[in-house]
């Protein structure tokens, strides 16, 4: 039977979801560098047939360590669902002979690499700086036009995301977004491979996004994301996912597959994403771009990754089009030629519809909510107003235990200040923005309380 070295950290789908994926194709060996969630720890552990733990890496080495560990064991493959690890993952590959994102994988990862490789290729995106100190950071503000966006370029999850309004906001929102990419290395969502990965920043303008044009119904973001495969070096689409608006300034607050747009729309936006990703000369490895939809058919890329989507993205897509993504790909990283869909799928191709909603102590307008909350997944599924036909779960792995203080929404920590993971299922797509957005509403009035002074916002 084959062997798979399945190198686990935060962030991807949740692991109690795709290590069992990854164990009925091959032989699972752990290399777990952050700790496996509590409550599915044991169920995890019994799919491997061995585990090596952070400990007992060598954290200044992490490469040497993942690609020791795999000779170790036998490994046919390599493989991380994580945004922190793909790097470190793709390099240890390299060096073992094995099929991985390749050399580019990089170019995925650092913000900074990947803008420069779609400027030279004329790709549209929002104009950009790279910024390694405030006083550069003060340069761009009179260079690019305001408001600018900063962000870190090797962050995740919108987290250190701050808006610059003018130019004097520059020393603030600098000070801020290092702040929170400190707090976030101590939660472990942070580059392992990278030193110093936290100090990399770059700006942007802010494009002017515009949903209604793209999409037939209200009530979505105005921007989706194009979920595929790089197979042997060429990209293959399999779905679009589309979000509702995010939280300010940038924070994702639901995922929708699939995203409810025309068959015209749809074939723009994956062209798109098939130019941006081919930019970038990945080999092997899922792959997650975002796209900001603007009127009369504009469209900018924000990013791509050399990974699947996060949060539920992964499970939806199996829910909705019977697509064990995991599986397929673990096939392919063993030497395959699993059969991916020959074109993006559609909601003409889906069986209904899903979604995940993070929950974030905001309203429907972003508002932060005037009281604290004490998170409580059984009064939230049993008296959710959701759909008579609508079926809604709560991701314990990705959520806080019941009882546990909803956070207050940080801005800059983005999902970081998360509580809870929903997933939905529906009829169709627009019945699950419906169904959330009534949710969010709800949220308040469903939670119990937990102290009787305002958030803090």
């Amino acid at each position: 039977m084959a062997k798979v070295l399945y190198v686990h950290a935060k962030g991807g789908p949740p692991v109690g979801y795709a290590l069992p994926r990854v164990a009925a194709r091959a032989e699972v060996h752990l290399l777990a560098l952050t700790e496996l969630p509590a409550g599915s720890a044991a169920p995890i552990r019994a799919w491997c047939a061995s585990e090596v733990t952070a400990g007992d890496v060598a954290a200044d080495d992490l490469v040497a360590s993942i690609t020791s560990r795999a000779r170790e064991v036998g490994a046919d493959a390599v493989v991380t669902f994580s945004e922190y690890a793909v790097v470190a993952v793709a390099e240890a590959a390299r060096r073992l002979g094995l099929r991985g994102a390749g050399p580019a994988a990089a170019l995925a990862r650092d913000k900074r690499l990947m803008r420069t490789a779609w400027e030279r290729c004329g790709i549209p995106q929002p104009r950009f700086r790279p910024v390694a100190t405030l006083d550069q950071l003060r340069t761009s503000t009179r260079e690019l036009r305001c408001p600018l966006l900063l962000k870190a370029a090797w962050s995740a999850g919108s987290t250190a995301h701050q808006i610059i309004e003018v130019p004097a906001d520059a020393p603030a929102a600098w000070a801020r977004s290092h702040a929170v990419m400190i707090e976030s290395a101590r939660l472990g969502y942070a580059e392992l491979h990278v030193a110093g990965a936290g100090e990399d920043f770059l700006v942007e303008e802010i494009v002017t996004g515009h949903a209604g044009e793209w999409f037939e119904g209200p009530g979505w973001g105005d921007y989706v994301s194009v979920e595929g495969v790089v197979a042997q070096g060429v990209f293959r689409p399999v779905c679009v996912s589309g979000r509702m608006p995010t939280v300010a300034p940038f924070t994702e607050r639901a995922g929708i597959t699939p995203a409810a747009v025309t068959g015209e729309a749809q074939d723009a936006i994956v062209a798109l994403a098939r130019r941006a990703v081919d930019a970038l000369g990945l080999e092997d490895c899922g792959t997650h771009t975002e796209i900001k939809l603007g009127p009369g058919g504009r469209m900018w890329v924000i990013e791509t990754a050399a990974r699947f989507g996060g949060a539920m993205t992964v499970p939806q897509i199996e829910e909705v089009f019977g697509l064990d993504l995991v599986g397929l790909f673990t096939d392919q990283l063993l030497g395959g030629t699993p059969g991916w869909p020959a074109r993006a799928l559609t909601p003409a191709d889906a069986r209904g519809a899903a979604g995940s909603l993070v929950v974030l102590a905001v309203d429907g307008s972003g508002a932060p909510w005037p009281r604290r909350h004490l998170w409580d997944s059984t009064a939230v599924v049993r008296s959710a107003p959701v759909g008579p036909h609508s079926r809604l779960r709560v991701v314990e792995e990705s959520s806080l235990p019941d009882g546990a203080p909803v956070p207050v929404y940080d801005p800059a920590a983005g999902a970081n200040t998360m509580a809870a993971l929903c997933l939905l299922s529906a009829d169709r797509p627009q019945t699950v923005v419906r169904d959330f957005t009534a949710l969010v509403d709800a949220l308040p009035d469903l939670l119990p309380p937990h102290v009787t002074e305002g958030a803090r916002a």
